[in-house]
This record gives C-alpha cells, sequence and structure tokens, in this order.
C-alpha cells in the first residue's frame, strides 16, 4: 500500500515537471517570435515605419486654387484658357473683435482703392451703427428693450428699428474715406465668417499686390494670392456648351455641395458647374500646391500644383463660327416669310456619321427681337419630327414583312369609319416605296402602319389595330436612337414625348413623325445611323486628353474612339433601298434645290404639325 502511494506521488512530480519544460518551450518560441517582428519593424523595416509615422504626423496645408486645363478645339486652337488674376482677400483671425475690424478696414485703404459705388444703403447704416454703438443704443426706447427682455422683440427686431431712425444727417456725417472703410467692413463679413472674403480682384495693381503682401504682419487676416480665370479667345461662340465655372467667392454652389463634398472638395473650391466644365470636372481641375507645417510655424513645399488636364474637341470652332452666324441669319431671314408668328428658334448639328464626333451644334431663339443662344436645348429640348422619321418607319415595314421592295401603292386620300380624311400634301397616285420616300407620302405610312397593325384598310370602314403595333415600332425606332439617350458626353440629355395612346388613328400619326417628340441630337443619331450603314453611333465632344505640358499638345493620355451601341436589324438590301430613296429626296423628291447639286447630298424632309399654348393659360390650344 505504500509502495503503491509512492509511485503516484513520482508519476504527478514526472507529469509536472514535464507539463513545465512544455511551457517553457512555448515561452521560448513566442520570445524569439516576438523578437523576431521587433528585429523587422525596428531594423529591417525601419525606414519605411518611420516615414509612415511622419506621414501621420504631418499637418499637410494646400495651396487656394490651381489653373484648370486648356479647352482646345479639333484642329488645335484654343478656346477656353486661363488668365493670372490678382486677389486680396480677409480671413477673419479667431478672437478678433468688431474694434479691430473696424481700425482694419481703414487701415487697408492706406494700401489699395477700392470702388465704394456698390456700398448699398443698408451696409452704410450697419456701419453707422458698429462705428456709433452709444448713440445706436439710445434710439431704442425702454418700453422697446423691455419688449425684447420680454421676447416679444428679436434682436433683428431691435437692429431694423435702429436703421430705420438713423437720419440723413447722421449719414452725411460719414465722408469719403468712411464710405470706403463702410464697404470695406462689408465685404470682410459677408457671408460665412470662416470663410475667405474677397477684398478686391478685378484691376489689382502690382503695387496693391506687393504693399499688402509686405505689410500682412500689420494687417490682421489680410493676404494675397494669384487666381485665375477662364478666357474665351472666339467669345460666346460654342461657350453654353463649353460651360461655367464657380467664382472665387460662391466656391462650390449650394445645389452641388453633396456632390462635390463626396469627392474629397472643399467648399470654397472653384469647380465645374454646368456642361463641358462640369461633365470633365475630374480631367480639367488642376492639382493644388501642397506645403508641410514645420514645428517653427513655417512651410515646406512637398507638392508643386499643376494645371489640369488639357482636353480637345471634336468641334471645330470655325466651323461652329460659321454655322452659329449662318442660323442667326437665316432665323431673321425667316421671320419675313408669311405665318411665322410662332416660329422663334432653330437647330444644326453637323457631326461625322463614321465615328459619332460632333464638328458643330448649335442652337438660337428669337426674343423680343434679340437673338440669344439656344444651343443646350438640342440635348434637352424635344420636337415634333414629322416626315423625317419615315426611314425609321420603312424599316418597320420592311423588317416585319408589311413591305416589299418595289411595291406599288396608291396614294390618295385615306377615309376610316367616323374620321376625317387622312392625305398626303398631295395626291401622289401610284408610287412605289423609293417614290413614297422621295416625295414624303403619308399615305403609303398609313398603309404600312394598318398592315403592320394587323389590320387591312377599305374606304370609309373602321379598322381594329393589334396594340403590339406601338411597341413594334418603337423598337425599331430606338434602334435608330428615337425615343431613347443618345449617350452624348454632357449632362441633363433628356427624351421626348412618349404617348401612351394605342387607338388606330394615333399609330398612323406614328408613322409619320405626328406622335412621339424627340430632341435634336435623337433625330442627328437618327441620320448618322442610315447614313453609315446602321450602326447606332454615340455622338461625342471630347476627342483627346492631354498632360499640361510647356509644348501644348504632345503628350496624349487618352484619345476618344467611337463607340457603337447597337445595329439596326434589317438586312443590308433595306437599309440601302431606304439611302436610295433618301438620295431621291435631293435630285427628284421633296428636297430639290434646297442644296447645290454637287455635293450630292442625301436627306429627309419633314413638316410637323405644332401646337402651342398661345395665350400662357397652360392649354396647348393653338395649331401652328
Amino acid at each position: 500500500m505504500k509502495k503503491y502511494k509512492y509511485n503516484k506521488k513520482r508519476n504527478l512530480k514526472a507529469e509536472i515537471s514535464k507539463r513545465y519544460n512544455i511551457l517553457i518551450i512555448i515561452l521560448i518560441i513566442l520570445m524569439v517570435l516576438l523578437l523576431t517582428f521587433l528585429f523587422k519593424i525596428q531594423i529591417v523595416n525601419y525606414d519605411k515605419y518611420n516615414k509612415l509615422m511622419q506621414d501621420r504626423s504631418k499637418t499637410l496645408v494646400y495651396s487656394n486654387s490651381a489653373p484648370r486645363g486648356r479647352i482646345y478645339d479639333r484642329n488645335g486652337r484654343v478656346i477656353v484658357d486661363n488668365k493670372p488674376e490678382l486677389v486680396i482677400y480677409y480671413k477673419k483671425p479667431n478672437g478678433i473683435t468688431l474694434d479691430k475690424e473696424i481700425e482694419l478696414s481703414y487701415k487697408i485703404l492706406d494700401f489699395i482703392s477700392i470702388d465704394e459705388t456698390k456700398l448699398s444703403l443698408d451696409n452704410l447704416k450697419n456701419f453707422w451703427i458698429k462705428t456709433h454703438k452709444d448713440e445706436a443704443k439710445e434710439k431704442i426706447t425702454d418700453e422697446e428693450y423691455k419688449l425684447y427682455d420680454e421676447r416679444k422683440l428679436t434682436s433683428n427686431d431691435i437692429e431694423k428699428l435702429k436703421k430705420e431712425r438713423i437720419t440723413d444727417s447722421e449719414l452725411d456725417s460719414f465722408n469719403d474715406l468712411d464710405k470706403k472703410a463702410a464697404y470695406i467692413y462689408y465685404l470682410m463679413n459677408v457671408g460665412y465668417s470662416y470663410a475667405e472674403k474677397i477684398i478686391k480682384k478685378e484691376n489689382v495693381t502690382d503695387i496693391e499686390y506687393a504693399l499688402v503682401a509686405e505689410n500682412k504682419d500689420i494687417l490682421d487676416g489680410f493676404d494675397v494670392r494669384l487666381d485665375w480665370n477662364r478666357t474665351y479667345p472666339y467669345g460666346d461662340v460654342f461657350k453654353t456648351i463649353l460651360g461655367n465655372v464657380s467664382s472665387i467667392e460662391v466656391g462650390i454652389p449650394y445645389e452641388l455641395k453633396d456632390y462635390y463634398l463626396n469627392l474629397g472638395y472643399n467648399l470654397n473650391d472653384r469647380v465645374g458647374t454646368s456642361y463641358l466644365e462640369y461633365q470633365y470636372e475630374s480631367l480639367l481641375k488642376g492639382e493644388k500646391t501642397v506645403y508641410e507645417l514645420l514645428s517653427d510655424g513655417s512651410y515646406k513645399k512637398i507638392y508643386d500644383g499643376k494645371r489640369g488636364h488639357d482636353i480637345v474637341l471634336t468641334i471645330d470652332i470655325e466651323l461652329q463660327k460659321e454655322v452659329e452666324k449662318i442660323l442667326e441669319e437665316e432665323i431673321i431671314k425667316a421671320k419675313n416669310d408669311p405665318n411665322t408668328r410662332y416660329y422663334n428658334s432653330s437647330y444644326a448639328i453637323i457631326s461625322d456619321p463614321n465615328s459619332g464626333e460632333i464638328l458643330a451644334m448649335s442652337g438660337k431663339i428669337l426674343e423680343d427681337n434679340k437673338i440669344y443662344d439656344y444651343t443646350p436645348a438640342i440635348i434637352t429640348m424635344p420636337v415634333t419630327p414629322g416626315s423625317i422619321v419615315k426611314g425609321a418607319s420603312h424599316t418597320v415595314g420592311y423588317a416585319t414583312g408589311n413591305l416589299k421592295i418595289g411595291e406599288v401603292r396608291l396614294d390618295e386620300c385615306i377615309k376610316i369609319a367616323g374620321t376625317p380624311k387622312k392625305c398626303s400634301y398631295k395626291d401622289l397616285g401610284s408610287i412605289n416605296d423609293l417614290q413614297a420616300i422621295a416625295y414624303s407620302s403619308n399615305v403609303y405610312q398609313y398603309l404600312t402602319a394598318i398592315k403592320v397593325g394587323g389590320s387591312s384598310y377599305k374606304y370609309n370602314k373602321s379598322i381594329s389595330i393589334n396594340k403590339d403595333a406601338f411597341d413594334t415600332y418603337r423598337y425599331y425606332f430606338k434602334q435608330y436612337g428615337l425615343g431613347v439617350y443618345t449617350g452624348i458626353d454632357l449632362p441633363n440629355e433628356a427624351l421626348g414625348y412618349t404617348g401612351n395612346s394605342v387607338n388606330a388613328g394615333h399609330l398612323l400619326d406614328f408613322a409619320i413623325g405626328q406622335y412621339d417628340t424627340y430632341t435634336p441630337i435623337e433625330l442627328s443619331q437618327y441620320i448618322n445611323t442610315i447614313a453609315n450603314g446602321g450602326s447606332r453611333l454615340k455622338p461625342y465632344l471630347l476627342k483627346a486628353v492631354y498632360n499640361p505640358t510647356k509644348d501644348p499638345l504632345t503628350d496624349m493620355v487618352y484619345e476618344n474612339t467611337k463607340t457603337e451601341l447597337n445595329k439596326v436589324e434589317i438586312e443590308d438590301k433595306y437599309l440601302n433601298r431606304i439611302k436610295q430613296g433618301f438620295r431621291m429626296v435631293m435630285t427628284d423628291g421633296s428636297g430639290v434645290s434646297y442644296i447645290d447639286s454637287k455635293y450630292k447630298a442625301a436627306g429627309k424632309t419633314g413638316t410637323s404639325e405644332s401646337f402651342i399654348d398661345s395665350d400662357n393659360d397652360g392649354v396647348i390650344d393653338k395649331a401652328t
């Protein structure tokens, strides 16, 4: 019994010793691992982690603005550039007092001149209150202060009463210097308190700029910087589509605040706000100079800012200038024709059907005997196309087997029970599919639409149209770009009206372009798709992107190429037939004599029945 107890004790002691040894081994392994990691961090990767620590502890300061990239036309002509601009600004120092700001508003006038003519009477009265605090306080009665204490009057009410009671003679005590200081004080305090306030940015002389820079130690909060403004060597030509950039004073506009802040911008950054400047903001924006704030309060430049990328457009600016000039002349000329009371605008788009490049695009509108640019309407304003869609309508007939090549039909007014007669502009007699396009026959398209709708025509008899016929027409129209977004590289592209009626009369109207509406850019894509053999290409304005270099346009970083969106689902023989019909329009049909025959033009005329709200009562009441 004793021997058994002895063996049990010995076994327990051996087990404890074994476990202790294992624990020691584990600790040694962990220590080796720890030492290995410390060696890697402190010796092998010392430079890496030291740099990371320094980067995390740096205070970086960015310059206010960097010039945007230039914009060129397709031939390398500069159409948007930057002009340096000297700026004197004020940023409110922490803890500055009212009296100190008033003192500064006078002191800065020793160094700059200011045009105070923009000073309003309200601003002047406000300055009088700030500089005559005791007199201003006495303009409020004890009873009014009591009402204020009882919260029956607000602080705004009190300030309003003070201003109302300032007399003309009290304001007359201000001399010209006081008025200039009043305007400076207004500029120092307009807008958000934390934002930079532009004191002067126009006609700043080199001497003024230098004096403020040299004396900013006594001009608390005042400083100078070099900024830029967009310039347009071709004036207003194509300017609306080039777009706008926000001003120094505004920074990011309120309506774009969330969008740009989510991209990492600062509120006072100048940004593209419309059209191409907005569309290509990420390319055009410059990179700011970056400084590191050192421990002694000085700055060390760590990155030199640079101008944004230069972009080249597909536009030929000289051609654009001519197109705009011609449009203006033709609008004025057209207004001298009869029946043009409601006519006021025209559009033109010149593009390469084999690439989608836009060479020129312009819209003009006549209002109050003055012509204004209306180019953005090309992508936003739907129009009733009229007969120009008949190429797409023929496609529906061919593709569905309801129209044959060479098919002859009688063009005379058709009559459906319960409806007025529907006619072409005149009875055209027996015509084939080519002549139907050349002479712009409505009746030929009506007969196709009736067959597509699964019905047949008999004089003065009712017809029943398959409702799916509308979907069939729109299916093929969309393949040409009619009723879908074109994909043009501009913001805010819109679509026209898509009717929701499915009655037979509206299907017939649809087939001749008198129902759904389309924007001019959709119509341009449609005609290009016919011209290039059935490939719908995305229209575009950006041709190439370049790095900013001393020698311009020498370091390309991106070149745009054509983008095919779809092919029209139709055999080549049918598309060639449509193209042949469009050629006949200009040689034998409704377009004869519009274009000199030496150009061998092809195209399609169209006259739409439009309606307007003639008396602005919200009701479309007048056929035009």
